[in-house]
């Protein structure tokens, strides 16, 4: 299958040209007789050559996967990209699949996986791994019917985006959101500035306002951000395996015992309301909390909530000892991957594309308040001036751009529990101990 499909990505730049005559063109003569050719020898490739671009008289079947919450979103998108092309029909289907968990079903099948799909930046390594991803240094030329090259989508995008989406000199997604990370939202007239700059003054304010501060801890994602601060390490080995060390002791000095009795203390508090990844605009709309940690994508239910009071801020410090220690979030990108194993891999090249350009990214931030990787996007006053946008860019001094194989997030997720559970006592330094050596065994555990 993968040796057809490179077979077939050969002719999709070739037969793209002829697709598109008609389409808005103001490229003069000389083009329009290589569009007349391109058209001519397309006619002459079996139906089998459909699966890079194909032909206008044929209809274009894709399938597109976003998040529950972009589905609106994305229909509005399709819509503009099916208007681009009037000379092309399409059905593309827009399926439910979220960003966090898009690497686990496409892993499944992946050919039976979307044409089309966004997926966070930490699967990517997994993703090219099993061979699931397009290498778009090699359907790239699709990009000529958008009069575009692949070396513009990467200027146009963050130096660092374009790199997480990069692996072996070859970029295998387009990047979509530069904003995967959390900071904490809170209400003005609850906590004050001063408040939420470190957890001891923050759950003593809520406790005195009759409200909560809510964060995940049952989560690999947000857990991290108390280890990641105190100097502890991930990382990704090129086997997929998971290198871990907070059953040590960081290079900062502080023990992972540490780092877990402080978990403890904060979830302990009658102020600290743990709830469950995925759960926050719930939280947030429950009324119960002046403060919640959540990303960009709370940003429309936090100011509804708050109103006025709305502020945003980046994650607070907590206490080790006699010291404060800077939470360090784990951050990350939202990319758009075309399938390996796409049968109109031309198409599906494009719609990736287009779906990440400019003014998709433009659309994204305000209908949905995601920040933007594309650098005159971010430029934008309406961008670069939003609290929430200031937030998440004032930790990136501090943040960490998680990388980490499939074995990591079980074992994380389970010592959160405990900890919002209280499972585990602040005094019991061997329980504690044997927790962190359990999470290390089993994230550091071979692939099968």
């Amino acid at each position: 299958m993968k040796k057809r499909f490179m077979s077939l990505l050969l002719s999709a730049a070739v037969m793209a040209t002829g697709v598109l005559t008609g389409c808005g063109s103001d490229s003069g003569e000389s083009d329009a007789n290589t569009n007349n050719n391109a058209s001519n020898s397309s006619a002459q490739q079996s139906s089998d050559n459909n699966a890079g671009t194909g032909g206008s008289g044929e209809t274009v079947n894709m399938v597109l996967w976003g998040a529950e919450e972009d589905q609106d979103l994305l229909k509005n998108l399709v819509e503009k990209f099916e208007a681009a092309y009037p000379d092309q029909k399409f059905n593309i289907q827009i399926g439910v699949e979220s960003e966090s968990t898009a690497m686990d079903t496409i892993l499944t099948d992946v050919e039976a996986a979307a044409d089309v799909f966004a997926f966070a930046s930490d699967q990517l390594p997994q993703l090219v791994n099993a061979g699931a991803l397009a290498n778009l240094n090699e359907v790239g030329e699709a990009l000529s019917l958008a009069g575009k090259t692949l070396d513009d989508v990467k200027s146009a995008n963050m130096d660092t985006a374009v790199e997480a989406a990069t692996l072996n000199d070859t970029l295998y997604a387009f990047p979509m959101a530069g904003d995967n990370s959390y900071f904490m939202y809170y209400d003005s007239s609850v906590v004050s500035e001063k408040d939420v700059e470190n957890w001891d003054s923050l759950l003593k304010a809520a406790k005195k306002g009759g409200k909560k501060v809510g964060m995940t801890l049952a989560s690999g994602w947000y857990a991290a951000s108390f280890f990641y601060g105190a100097g502890f390490t991930t990382a990704l080995n090129e086997d997929s395996t998971t290198s871990i060390d907070w059953n040590g002791t960081s290079a900062d000095g502080y023990k992972g015992t540490d780092v877990v009795k402080a978990m403890l203390k904060i979830s302990g508090d009658p102020a600290f309301l743990a709830f469950a990844d995925g759960q926050s605009s719930n939280v947030l709309t429950s009324g119960d909390v002046c403060a919640v940690i959540s990303g960009t994508w709370d940003a429309v239910t936090a100011q509804k909530v708050f109103g006025d009071n709305y502020a945003a801020v980046k994650l607070p410090t907590y206490t080790i000892g006699k010291k404060q220690v800077q939470m360090a979030p784990a951050y990350g990108y939202k990319f758009m991957g075309v399938n390996a194993y796409s049968e109109n891999a031309g198409w599906a090249t494009l719609l990736a594309d287009f779906l990440t350009n400019e003014e998709s990214q433009v659309e994204r931030f305000q209908k949905r308040a995601i920040g933007p990787t594309n650098k005159n996007a971010l430029a934008m006053d309406e961008i670069s001036n939003n609290e929430a946008i200031m937030a998440v860019t004032s930790q990136a001094e501090f943040g960490v751009l998680q990388m980490v194989g499939g074995k990591y997030w079980d074992p994380v997720k389970t010592l959160g529990e405990v900890i919002a559970q209280g499972g585990l006592s602040e005094s019991d330094e061997a329980g504690i101990q044997k927790a962190l050596d359990t999470l290390v065994e089993g994230v550091t555990a071979p692939v099968n």
